[in-house]
């Protein structure tokens, strides 16, 4: 009989196997367990690439080694052909193999003391502490190879950078965490990290590892749905908030169902209401609901917003990922119960603040309340104020007619069909089944945003264009619908 060969390690299955064994396993031995990742899911990777490409103009002269990661042993070569050639200062995507373990650095900077400068690029604005083994594992197998790491860290996005409208200033854009100190920290236990690692790979059978919340943390594992597929209907997962440890107690004891919870079993308040529903078949209303739904003044607005966030900014005075509105959606209601619909979404490559909120002003009057369905609506309103400041006080006056409508679902009413979500997608088809998001081309807030971009694009055919103005609009209407559709619902059950 052949022995299985141990796969080989690379940086990102060895941050997978520090997450998850199994979800190490699957990437090795049965990739095609995954979930494909979304279209917003791959814009995330593309953006973040994108992030690595501009980084490495801060290194002119830089030599790119372009073999890809299914011929590493050639990329190795070429690396050490960059590293012997003294007339490159820098050298992107470098690749090294130490002790059956790959890694490709983003970029390698020459020092004059023939020392080198491994640095990670990240698109996010802070330093994580996953990137903590993230750039140990590539300096161990750095220093493996033989090579002089002075210094080691992340080149991360500077939140406090704002775009002034002309050439991005990278210098500024960009600024660097040293993170040498913590790196060579890791050095000790490292090895032994990685001998676990390939001791799990060479076992017989894949490690047993029940889902839990360390599927989602650091990153989302691809092998969720596969993991979790054979899981009850009313999962301890489903209760909002449980901790860790706390499942840990519950798969401890063997209990996997939420009725199957003892009573006694400590939970909070809003566990014990997710518990007593699904256990007894019925909904939670609390007495303070009628007074949440019906304490208001006409005409109601049911408000909804899309935003764009682009890590690396579009407009002048905007920062990294600060969130620009550019649609809105607000469905009307009177006394009478008529029932209108107005939005705006703007078209334009240019920043749409200042319409947006001129717009808004108009639709949302000086009299109703407005239904929102989170917080979000308020941030970005008291954003607005900010930068537009001769329109400040009429947009923050607009704030004290707000009403939180997923707030109120939270304190005072339970479904079981929530399965512990109070998302506005898991809400909807619990109390109106008539209304789902099924037959929508954008379906969600992530993918909006992308589309948004794809129809700024004057690359974008016009008829693409259309295709896709005409989505975005009826993706907010909906959202704003289904919040009409949703009070009209709990409404029937006071």
């Amino acid at each position: 009989m052949n022995q299985k060969k141990t796969p080989m390690l690379s940086k990102s299955r060895f941050l997978a196997g520090t997450q998850c064994h199994l979800r190490l396993w699957h990437q090795c031995y049965n990739r095609e367990l995954a979930t494909a990742a979304t279209p917003a899911q791959q814009a995330i990777f593309d953006a973040g690439q994108e992030v690595g490409r501009l980084a490495t103009g801060l290194f002119p002269g830089g030599v790119l080694i372009e073999e890809d990661h299914f011929h590493h042993e050639e990329a190795v070569q070429s690396t050490l052909a960059a590293i012997h050639n003294p007339d490159v200062p820098a050298i992107f995507e470098a690749a090294f193999i130490h002790d059956d373990v790959r890694v490709r650095v983003d970029i390698l900077e020459r020092l004059q003391n023939g020392g080198w400068n491994l640095i990670e690029v990240k698109s996010a604005t802070s330093v994580k502490d996953v990137y903590h083994s993230d750039v140990g594992v590539q300096y161990a197998v750095l220093k493996g190879s033989d090579l002089n790491v002075v210094r080691a860290g992340i080149l991360h996005l500077n939140s406090r950078y704002v775009y002034d409208g002309n050439q991005h200033q990278l210098d500024s854009l960009f600024t660097f965490s040293d993170l040498t100190e913590l790196v060579l920290a890791l050095q000790e236990d490292l090895p032994a990290r990685v001998a676990e690692l390939k001791k799990m790979l060479a076992a017989a059978r894949a490690p047993h590892i029940l889902p839990s919340r360390h599927c989602h943390s650091p990153y989302g594992c691809e092998f969720w749905e596969h993991c979790t597929a054979d899981m009850p209907e009313f999962w301890i997962m489903h209760l909002t908030g449980i901790r860790e440890e706390r499942l840990n107690e519950l798969a401890a004891m063997g209990i996997e169902d939420i009725r199957d919870i003892p009573p006694d079993f400590d939970l909070t308040e809003l566990q014990n209401r997710i518990r007593s529903c699904v256990v007894g078949r019925e909904e939670y209303v609390s007495p303070e609901l009628e007074e949440e739904l019906t304490g208001i003044e006409y005409p109601l607005h049911f408000l909804d917003f899309e935003t764009v966030s682009p890590p690396i900014p579009l407009y002048p005075n905007t920062r990294p990922y600060q969130a620009i509105p550019f649609l809105w959606s607000d469905h009307i209601l009177s006394e009478e119960n008529d029932l209108a619909h107005f939005s705006y979404l703007f078209k334009e490559d240019t920043d749409p603040r200042e319409d947006f909120a001129e717009t808004l002003l108009e639709a949302l009057g000086d009299r109703g309340t407005v239904f929102t369905y989170s917080n979000y609506e308020r941030r970005m309103m008291t954003e607005l104020a900010e930068y537009l400041p001769q329109r400040s006080g009429q947009l923050l006056a607009i704030l004290d007619r707000f009403k939180d409508l997923q707030a109120s679902i939270k304190r005072h009413f339970y479904n079981a069909s929530f399965h512990g979500s109070f998302s506005l997608k898991s809400v909807l088809p619990a109390l109106v089944s008539s209304m789902s998001y099924d037959d929508l081309l954008i379906q969600e807030g992530t993918y909006a945003s992308l589309q948004y971009l794809q129809m700024l694009n004057p690359e974008t055919p016009l008829e693409e264009k259309k295709k896709i103005e005409e989505a975005l609009l009826a993706y907010c209407s909906h959202d704003t619908l289904a919040m009409v559709k949703i009070r009209e619902a709990l409404l029937r059950r006071l």
